[in-house]
């Protein structure tokens, strides 16, 4: 992992949460061209749910990974906008958010996390898989969604 990563609890509706969800937005409409036009609005983010939290991760100052949960239920919560900067790819900051937000939902009293993500981002999936998370069939919104692959992973009760 490269250092100083400052990991923090952040406003989803900050200008840095957005900027760096743009970004994202960017990429999926990249990889997923069939699902967008040129005229598609550009994604917002919710403000934070109760027992939910929102975190970027800044390297040098650099805004450089999002991540977030949202409560589904008692006690499962979803991981929602995962999503590194490509130039910080492959050097253990996702891994680190990931951490941090298994750890939250651990102390709201949740019991497993779940998380969606495209079939076509194949190091997303290597990275949950290597997080010890499970496929599961596609849940709620993303049941008929043919190109959704989920995930779960039971955290226990501490």
């Amino acid at each position: 992992m490269i250092e100083p990563v400052v990991i923090a609890e952040a406003d989803p509706q900050s200008s840095e949460a957005l900027d760096l969800l743009r970004l994202a937005a960017i990429e999926a409409r990249a990889l997923y061209p069939e699902f967008h036009t040129p005229s598609d609005a550009w994604p917002s983010n919710d403000p934070t749910p109760p027992r939910g939290i929102y975190l970027i991760a800044r390297a040098d100052g650099i805004v450089v990974v999002m991540g977030a949960h949202r409560p589904l239920n008692a006690v499962i919560s979803e991981v929602r906008r995962m999503y590194v900067h490509p130039n910080f790819r492959r050097l253990g900051v996702a891994q680190a958010v990931l951490a941090k937000l298994e750890s939250h939902v651990l102390s709201q009293g949740f019991t497993h996390l779940r998380l969606e993500t495209g079939n076509r981002q194949v190091a997303a999936m290597a990275l949950y898989e290597r997080c010890g998370y499970t496929q599961i069939a596609p849940f709620g919104i993303y049941a008929d969604d043919p190109t959704s692959v989920c995930y779960e992973k039971s955290l226990g009760q501490h």
